[in-house]
């Protein structure tokens, strides 16, 4: 192996090039990484890379970065600096340097908002502890993203994930790498990605193991039933609602959960014109029924429509809602009708000693389904 020598140094100085210059850097900085100099050695190579670190020509402080990157012996202080220089000198160091902490690395992220090939260099680690996935999540770039979900070496957290998805949900250069990433998806990473992606990529969530195929169909499913009942509005005309139940129910979907759902959202018509379709007595005939003041209306058309047992002290609570509150025409209306219901199926479940701990409509509907019908009857 080459040797540094007094004859390098005086050469460094005698000419002073940008192309020797160049040269040197290489040359020494090669001899730096075989660790077998000398101390005396070692300690003229660390003067040399700080003084070329400072060098104005950029090809300098490039070749010093591309030939130090590799070395664990890297005095700190040179790695930091060439970390933080220009991209064409920092890069290298960004991408590979073990010298560099999490803080380093972090501190880079922030403090450099603008700078994506730096942030892209750090995606592309080796290995990038959470943390810093978390910091390069938080630039909210999707080239830098991109970059750290193809990196089956990046460690990111389910909290980051959910931010990607928030932002970059819609887009294939985010989910086909997420998807396809080595390590598991966490659960609810997974359910969301089933609504957003395209079919191929569905299908590529389920080979991957991230979710049993059973669970995608149920997760499709309940997005599909709670995206049509969120687009009837107040002002639907019956003929076009019925046309619309006709059609469900030709199709096979119109389920005990759709019908809830319309129920749990204040969607009383749905509601009203679902059970009618489903018991198939007239609409008359079943709004007669579902509002009858006495006990057994309401549970005699439920009954005859083939509802699961276990949903009906959640409508009987929702009925008693309807009866007491209607939507009052302001701004969100829907939203608060729909909150008072769940609150009273809630208390109603809980009256029934049936712990739910969640207000959100999904998981209501989720755990109703799961209720054996004895304890939903024990009324």
């Amino acid at each position: 192996m080459v040797k540094i020598s007094k004859d390098d140094v005086a050469k460094l100085l005698t000419d002073p090039s940008g192309d020797n210059r160049a040269a040197t850097a290489r040359k020494i900085a090669g001899d730096f990484g075989g660790g077998d100099l000398t101390d005396g050695e070692r300690q003229v190579a660390e003067d040399i890379f700080r003084l070329m670190m400072k060098d104005a020509e950029v090809r300098v402080r490039e070749a010093l970065s591309k030939n130090l990157k590799d070395s664990p012996l890297v005095p700190y202080d040179v790695a930091a600096t060439l970390a933080k220089d220009v991209d064409d000198v920092a890069l290298p160091m960004l991408n590979v340097s073990e010298v560099l902490s999490s803080e380093d690395l972090i501190e880079i992220i922030r403090s450099q908002s603008d700078a994506t090939e730096k942030h892209k260099a750090i995606a592309s680690r080796p290995f990038v502890p959470e943390d810093v996935s978390d910091a390069l999540v938080d630039t909210m770039d999707e080239d830098v993203v991109a970059s750290l979900v193809v990196n089956n070496g990046a460690e990111i957290s389910e909290r980051s994930f959910h931010k990607v998805i928030d932002r970059f949900g819609a887009s294939e250069k985010i989910q086909e790498p997420m998807i396809n990433r080595q390590k598991k998806l966490p659960l609810t990473i997974s359910e969301r990605l089933v609504t957003l992606v395209s079919d191929r990529l569905r299908d590529q969530l389920v080979a991957r193991d991230h979710l049993p195929e059973s669970m995608v169909r149920v997760i499709m499913t309940t997005s599909r039933e709670s995206a049509l009942v969120g687009m009837l509005g107040p002002d639907v005309k019956d003929r076009d609602l019925d046309k619309l139940i006709t059609q469900l129910a030709e199709e096979g979907r119109l389920s005990a959960s759709i019908v809830l759902r319309a129920l749990c959202m204040g969607d009383l018509a749905f509601f009203e014109a679902g059970l009618a379709r489903r018991a198939a007595v007239s609409l008359n005939g079943a709004r007669v029924l579902v509002y009858d003041s006495g006990p057994l209306g309401l549970q005699a058309i439920y009954n005859k429509a083939d509802m699961p047992p276990q949903f009906y002290p959640g409508v009987d609570a929702a009925i008693t809602v309807s009866r007491e509150t209607g939507l009052d025409g302001g701004e969100k209306d829907r939203e608060r009708y729909s909150r008072r219901m769940i609150e009273r199926i809630l208390t109603q479940y809980g009256d029934l000693g049936v712990e739910l701990d969640s207000d959100d409509v999904d998981y209501l509907m989720g755990r109703m389904l799961q209720l054996p019908a004895e304890e939903s009857n024990d009324r």
